[in-house]
């Protein structure tokens, strides 16, 4: 499947209703530093932000770099991040993720992409997010929320996620790829939901193919 054509009126709509319906619209995951963004992503993985924005409350201040993550006992590690589930291939994600950091990127979190995908469990979700949330460089994170409401909206006809992001890429600014990312995701939170959508009081009823 491809994309539709000739979307660029209709996607500037879609980011002018974005916008008006979610102003504020940033990343829901605490955080002060690159590091901490990219801990806090691998552990969303299934798990709702809220629920690990209560954990790295406290993991964060005993874990302040990638080698801190690396040298703790594995059992320890898991008991700290335990209830976001998953928790045992979660910490084994943290300490390899944070072992290529340490023995590539000196500690640091890359600000390229391309490094950024070479590290143990990241994919383009996730250094996209990391990109544009922590270092200000556009980038469209498609997770579940944003690949349902592209769909429904046929901002993209495409199932992959790679592709979706390449097809919003083509629609929307770069310098609103970062905002449009957390705006998605907000309203897939709020109206499209993936089994019972709010279409009744949903912004978008005119525009999606999902009524």
């Amino acid at each position: 499947m491809g994309s539709p054509p000739n979307l660029k009126k209709p996607g500037k709509e879609i980011l002018k209703r974005l916008k008006r319906e979610f102003p504020d619209a940033q990343c829901t995951l605490d955080f002060k530093n690159p590091l901490q963004l990219l801990i806090a992503t691998i552990l969303a993985a299934q798990c709702t932000d809220e629920r690990v924005n209560l954990v790295t409350k406290n993991l964060f201040k005993k874990y302040k770099k990638a080698e801190d993550y690396v040298s703790v006992d594995p059992t320890e590690l898991e008991e700290d991040i335990r209830s976001t589930g998953f928790y045992r291939n979660k910490a084994k994600n943290l300490r390899a993720c944070c072992t290529t950091l340490i023995e590539k990127h000196r500690g640091q979190v890359p600000k390229n992409l391309d490094q950024l995908v070479q590290i143990f469990g990241i994919g383009r979700k996730t250094a996209n997010l990391v990109l544009g949330s922590a270092y200000g460089i556009p980038g469209i994170a498609v997770d579940t929320h944003v690949k349902r409401v592209a769909n429904r909206l046929e901002l993209s006809l495409n199932s992959d996620p790679d592709k979706i992001e390449r097809d919003l890429s083509q629609i929307f600014p770069e310098n609103d790829w970062t905002d449009l990312t957390w705006n998605l995701i907000l309203h897939g939170r709020k109206y499209c939901h993936a089994k019972k959508p709010k279409c009744d009081t949903c912004p978008f009823r005119t525009h999606c193919i999902f009524l």
